[in-house]
């Protein structure tokens, strides 16, 4: 199979969206940063998965952004979505506000690894 980026893209979100609903939770999908930046100020969310690479607005700055808007909403938990998976990556996911890194091509397990590490952490900070 030969996709191109924003293909790729496509099928990426479809796959991860699918893990994540067969494991209970209920998805919203942007497609790109600036959408994700306008889902986090409209809707309610529990815990918000960032891909670093989308176009017209990054995950970094989408992140960044998040995190300067007022009340709950900047203290969502964001985990990124990379492909890059580099210290140098982690770090620059962190210092864009970002609280987790997963490296793509994301697996189940790990995926759900993460979850029970927020739901965790959320649980007891409620």
């Amino acid at each position: 199979m030969s996709l191109n980026r924003k293909d790729w893209l496509v099928y990426s979100q479809k796959v991860a969206c699918g893990m994540l609903e067969g494991l209970g939770c209920d998805v919203s999908v942007a497609s790109d940063g600036i959408e994700a930046l306008a889902l986090a100020e409209e809707e309610e969310f529990d815990l918000i998965f960032m891909d670093c690479q989308m176009p017209r607005m990054d995950g970094y700055e989408a992140s960044r952004q998040i995190r300067e808007i007022s009340g709950t909403v900047a203290g969502i938990p964001i985990i990124a979505l990379t492909a890059n998976a580099f210290q140098g990556d982690r770090d620059a996911c962190l210092a864009a506000g970002m609280d987790d890194f997963m490296t793509k091509p994301v697996k189940k397990d790990q995926l759900e690894e993460t979850l029970n590490k927020w739901v965790s952490i959320l649980n007891c900070n409620p």
